[in-house]
């Protein structure tokens, strides 16, 4: 059975193969972001593989006074999903030298998706199904010297995505929390000391996987699980001395 598809970030490197996934099973997609003429390409690609339908939607998750209307125009007559992959990653050296790029990758990681999805979820609520996945990531498990800005945005958005598991998992949504190691996007290229890097497809693979299965934490890929639980465990005084 076709699904709705709100897709958040629409242009990043895992939303791209992730909608291509969605559009293969006949799903319909509102992509969303701010390249408009990428997005109309990627939703002419979607309908090209068997999209019930792909429309692009002008997003910015620093412009909140627009999401109401975006809700509200999506809402009618679907039953909905989102799926958010927004996000934003300059160089912690750069946040270093200027302060006053916080507030944009604290927006962009945590604050704009999380307002997006507080007003979805009274239509969610009164809809009792459906399934919200928020793409977080392994760096929101610990603070590290190199790139502890973004990591304290995703831990951020990690903990509003359980509580909002609470929440909606009481009227039959499923809210995933999916947390990438390495993945090959345009974010993470040309950092150096990147290892057991992933694909964006084999990332959507397993969100696929994850909605069938209704998982509520991801790891992706997973053998992440495992590596993040011995950085969480490394003692402080040990911790703070490393460069990882």
């Amino acid at each position: 059975m076709s699904e709705t598809w709100i897709i958040l970030g629409a242009t990043s490197s895992m939303a791209r193969a992730f909608a291509r996934k969605c559009a293969r099973k006949g799903d319909a997609l509102l992509l969303l972001g701010r390249d408009m003429p990428e997005l109309k390409r990627i939703a002419k690609d979607c309908s090209l593989r068997g999209a019930a339908q792909a429309e692009a939607v002008a997003f910015d998750a620093r412009k909140p006074e627009e999401f109401s209307a975006i809700i509200s125009e999506a809402a009618e007559g679907r039953q909905l999903n989102a799926a958010v992959f927004i996000g934003s990653m300059p160089p912690q050296d750069e946040l270093d030298r200027d302060p006053s790029l916080l507030d944009g990758v604290i927006q962009d990681n945590f604050t704009g998706p999380a307002r997006f999805l507080q007003l979805l979820a009274p239509h969610m609520e009164t809809q009792g199904s459906g399934t919200i996945i928020g793409i977080g990531s392994v760096a929101g498990d610990r603070g590290r010297v190199g790139n502890y800005v973004y990591g304290a945005a995703k831990a951020g958005f990690h903990t509003y995505l359980s509580g909002l598991r609470n929440r909606l998992g009481r009227h039959g949504v499923q809210v995933i929390t999916v947390k990438p190691g390495f993945v090959d996007t345009t974010m993470t290229w040309g950092i150096e000391g990147m290892f057991l890097v992933a694909s964006p497809e084999a990332v959507a693979d397993s969100l696929i996987k994850a909605v069938k299965k209704r998982r509520n934490v991801v790891y992706t890929p997973w053998f992440w699980r495992y590596i993040m639980l011995i950085i969480r465990h490394i003692p402080e005084f040990i911790f703070k001395k490393m460069s990882i």
